[in-house]
């Protein structure tokens, strides 16, 4: 198996809540939205994020997973700098999610701010001064 990542798949209670939060909130365009089901957006180059029903993604695995819940797990968006950390966190605010960790000074020097999504995937906003993601998608670290 190649080292890649096409789709990221993450169990949802309320498929209607983060379709209002991403689409109504942080004006995301969706690749895919099938109500009831599943809605797909392009994250990155040959990269999409799925929120899947968490009743239909029980079926799916025919019946394999019970607990849907998220735990363990951070999706992270770096920015260019800590006033894009601040304007990010207070955007996804906003638009309804809950701010976990406010904008602040990281340990490895960077700056970084988390929030939840109505689901409650978390998300860190940062800015990492020793990493560069060049227009390719390829990430560099320093």
């Amino acid at each position: 198996m190649e080292q890649n990542v096409h789709f990221i798949t993450v169990a949802t209670d309320d498929l209607d809540a983060v379709r209002a939060f991403y689409v109504d909130g942080l004006g995301w365009e969706s690749r895919l939205d099938v109500p009831g089901n599943i809605i797909f957006f392009q994250v990155a180059p040959g990269v999409m994020l799925g929120l899947f029903d968490s009743a239909t993604f029980r079926e799916d695995l025919g019946g394999a997973v019970t607990d849907t819940s998220i735990t363990g797990l951070t999706l992270s968006y770096n920015v260019d700098g800590p006033d894009a950390v601040d304007r990010v966190i207070e955007e996804a605010a906003a638009a309804g999610a809950r701010v976990v960790k406010k904008p602040q000074r990281a340990a490895f020097g960077g700056y970084h701010g988390h929030f939840a999504d109505p689901n409650g995937l978390v998300w860190e906003v940062c800015h990492n001064p020793g990493w560069r993601i060049d227009a390719d998608g390829t990430v560099t670290v320093n």
